[in-house]
Parts: structure tokens; C-alpha cells; sequence
């Protein structure tokens, strides 16, 4: 009824930004573009060998976890993972197995660590996305490098940017619900936690005594505790495959859980969502299911 599509669409070349405006952010709806960094040099340049050779012994962010769930709910706490400094080809070594580990390795720090842990990097494809800055009028807020292994995922959450996210090798898997679905979809108060690494090699979840606790989904969309958690029934979840030289435009608000083929790279452009209605009726909707779940 609100016009969510039962699919992704897809449209085979980048739009105007006036076209895109209308068509898909103003009615908050997600597709997948083709052809739009078909003219990067990364889909042809980044090999590991390119990788290895730019970036090479500079010390990177890696997020490290022992179950590959990074800032998720687990043991009762919202797990942050470890933040790890550590040389990048050491980190290659491991996605690429040339060494074991036990723990689950993923770059992932979203703090625009393309454009300030990996400027090299960034003219082989573009710091902003052309067409969406002007239909925004802004430039992007982030631009994010990702880079793990298939065992790394992206727990279910949502945020408060319009994402262009883009697959340069590999694939991403993605499961997206619309705002919409927020009445059927668990929040719950969590007391924040990081991974240590013990002496012996061990994590122990250590937890953020200062820190207000954070909402956060405890709930798996992959394999629902629909006993716990029934309302989840009646959501509608939509998933895709995102793949090489393909782009995902993934609107504000909208959850999305992300897992990966091994060794993906992708690049994501976040851009600050405007404040408007949309916003408006998703809190409204945000506080009358917690007011509802009061009753």
C-alpha cells in the first residue's frame, strides 16, 4: 500500500539528478543502478597484488571479532569489536589464508577511512558520486572502504543516511526491510561492551561502564526466534545480491542486514538525510509501537 516494490529494481544507467531525486529518494525506494563506476579503475585495478603494492605495510583500522558479528547483540551487551592497528598486507595475508586465525577480520571503520586511512586509494574511483550531490545539494558526509571475509557480517540496523553503496569485486547480500516494517522489528536498551584480546590469544567482552546503553535489534532476520519475537511474521523483508561494478541505492531509515562473498571490496557514500516528512512519520511510527508494546 505504501508502494514498496516486492523486489529491487534495477535501472541500467546512472539517472539525472532531477530523475533521481523524483523516482527514488523523495519516495524513499531502493534500487540497483547499472553502468554507474563502470569508468572506475578500481574494477579493473584492485587485485590484491594492486592492494598490496599501494597500500602495502601502512598500518590500518580492522575490526577483529572471534564469531564475525561486529556491533551486534550478543551475551546480552551490544559487542563493539576490536579495533586493531595493524599493516595491511599482514591483514591481506589473512583474508587471502596465507595465514591462520581463529578470529573473523573485517576493514569496516565508518569513519570515512577511504578518504583518511586509504587517500591512495581514492583516485581510482571518486569522492563523491556527481549526480547524487546535485540532487542533494551536499556532498557526501562519508565515504567508506570495505574489506573482510565472508564469515564478517553486518548485524540488522538502520540508518540516518542516503547510501550508495558499491560493489567493486565480489558480492554483497543484502536483506532490507522498509520503515515501515519498524512495528514488527525488535528494539531492546543493551549495555555497550568491546572485544579484548587476553594473553592467551582469547576474547573476554569487556563492558563500556560509562557508555548509555544503546538500542540495538536483537534479532537474527537470517533465522528469526519467531517464539521471542512473533511480531517479526509479519514483516516483509526484501533481499538482493549486489554485485561487481553494480551499485545499491539504499534509502535512509531503511534496515538492512549485509553479508559477503569472501574477499568483497566495496566503497559506500554516505549523505545526510534530509529531516523532512519522512523523517517525521518514522518517528511517529517509532513511538507508537513502543507505546503500543507498553499497553
Amino acid at each position: 500500500e505504501l508502494g514498496w516494490p516486492e523486489s529491487i529494481p534495477y535501472i541500467d544507467h546512472p539517472p539525472s539528478p532531477l530523475e533521481f531525486y523524483r523516482e527514488w529518494v523523495s519516495p524513499n525506494k531502493p534500487c540497483i543502478i547499472r553502468n554507474a563506476i563502470s569508468h572506475w579503475p578500481a574494477l579493473k585495478k584492485w587485485s590484491s597484488a594492486y592492494l598490496r603494492e599501494v597500500v602495502g605495510p601502512k598500518v590500518v583500522s580492522v575490526a577483529v571479532t572471534p564469531n564475525g558479528y561486529a556491533d551486534a547483540v550478543f551475551q546480552d551487551r551490544f559487542v563493539m569489536p576490536e579495533e586493531r592497528q595493524m599493516p595491511f598486507m599482514d591483514f591481506l595475508d589473512i583474508v587471502e589464508k596465507k595465514v591462520a586465525s581463529p578470529n573473523v577480520f573485517y576493514v569496516q571503520k565508518q569513519c570515512s577511512n577511504l578518504t583518511e586511512e586509504f587517500p591512495e586509494l581514492v583516485c581510482d574511483v571518486q569522492p563523491d558520486i556527481p549526480w547524487m550531490s546535485e540532487a542533494l545539494g551536499k556532498k557526501p558526509d562519508a565515504v567508506n572502504f570495505w574489506l573482510g571475509e565472508s564469515a564478517a557480517v553486518t548485524s540488522l540496523h538502520k540508518d540516518h543516511y542516503e547510501n550508495l553503496y558499491c560493489v567493486i569485486s565480489g558480492e554483497k547480500y543484502f536483506l532490507l526491510h522498509p520503515p515501515s516494517d519498524r512495528p514488527f522489528i525488535p528494539y531492546e536498551l543493551y549495555q555497550p561492551a568491546t572485544y579484548h584480546i587476553s594473553e592467551d590469544g582469547s576474547f573476554e567482552i569487556v563492558d563500556e561502564k560509562t557508555a548509555e546503553k544503546v538500542p540495538w535489534i536483537p534479532l537474527d532476520p537470517l533465522n528469526p526466534d519467531l517464539e521471542l519475537y512473533p511480531e517479526y511474521a509479519q514483516a516483509k523483508p526484501l533481499q538482493c545480491t549486489v554485485k561487481a561494478g553494480e551499485m545499491l541505492y539504499l534509502p535512509s531509515l531503511w534496515f538492512h542486514h549485509v553479508q559477503q562473498s569472501h574477499g568483497s571490496i566495496a566503497v559506500n557514500y554516505w549523505y545526510d538525510m534530509e529531516y523532512d516528512i519522512k523523517y517525521s512519520y518514522y518517528q511517529l511510527l517509532d513511538c507508537l509501537t513502543k507505546t503500543v508494546k507498553m499497553l
